[in-house]
């Protein structure tokens, strides 16, 4: 058996291969929602918002875009790094499963779910940043740098300290690189483990209702100014999965609030939700 990093380049390589020919030529890319106005345009401008959307259909090879230029802007992944960190903690066994639990170590963190035994199951939702930090440490650098440029996942880059790294580290992603992370990962063409994927669906989920599932992840970027706002996901419905990935600037807490709403206004635009 080839080692992981080796697996993980050469699916990593053939999916994008597969994915060029099968998309180049019927990509669809929309620029207006069903009521004929620009995507997004209306609501954005309405409320001065800052920001970038995209949203890309896996079957119907649709796509929406708010703001094409910032989509391509890289900014740090704060905490939707914890999507990719969660298989790569998995696969380099810094735990085993998502219920092993590292113990708090009494320090508040000003968050109260964070000021307690963590395990995957509970830090994930709740954007504990310790436990993933600790997972850091056990996985360590020069794993980090194999994986992220194996992923492709933004500019490929660290820093100085393992454990913030994608806090206010060197790490940069933009939008567009978010949704072939995301399409990748829902492909599961990373050569991650099996059992590893599914752990995280069950971890993504966010909403699930009979007409849809919405696996997801928020992030704030609060090391830079204006604060950077993110929401990254996919929905599926019974007829397609639509991947998406917001950002956007954040000068008020309540800004924060945005993030959701902004790709559920996205959604009920183009016919998704209702």
């Amino acid at each position: 058996m080839k080692p992981v990093m080796c697996q993980l380049k050469y699916a990593s390589v053939a999916l994008f291969a597969a994915m060029v020919i099968a998309t180049a030529p019927s990509f669809f890319c929309a620029r207006e929602a069903r009521n004929g106005n620009p995507f997004l345009q209306g609501y954005m401008e309405g409320k001065g918002i800052r920001g970038t959307v995209i949203i890309e259909s896996l079957r119907q090879k649709k796509r929406y875009v708010y703001n094409a230029a910032r989509s391509r802007e890289a900014f740090l992944p704060a905490s939707t790094f914890k999507i990719v960190n969660t298989l790569i903690a998995l696969q380099e066994r810094a735990v085993k499963d998502e219920y092993e639990t590292l113990k708090w170590d009494g320090r508040d963190r000003g968050v109260p779910a964070w000021n307690r035994d963590q395990n995957m199951k509970s830090a994930f939702p709740a954007s504990c940043v310790w436990f993933y930090q600790e997972l850091a440490k056990k996985t360590g650098n020069g794993k980090y740098l194999e994986y992220l440029g194996a992923m492709k996942y933004g500019n490929g880059k660290t820093g100085p300290r393992v454990d913030t790294f994608w806090l206010d580290g060197d790490l940069r992603i933009s939008a567009a690189v978010q949704i072939e992370v995301l399409k990748n990962i829902y492909a599961r063409g990373y050569g991650f483990d099996d059992r590893y994927y599914e752990i995280l669906r069950a971890l993504m989920v966010v909403d699930k209702n009979p007409r849809i599932t919405v696996r997801a992840k928020t992030g704030t970027v609060s090391s830079v100014v204006p604060h950077i706002g993110w929401y990254v996901g996919y929905v599926e419905t019974g007829e397609d999965v639509w991947f998406f990935a917001c950002n956007l600037d954040m000068t008020r807490p309540e800004d924060a609030l945005l993030r959701k709403e902004i790709i559920h206004t996205a959604f009920k635009e183009i016919g998704i939700v209702n």
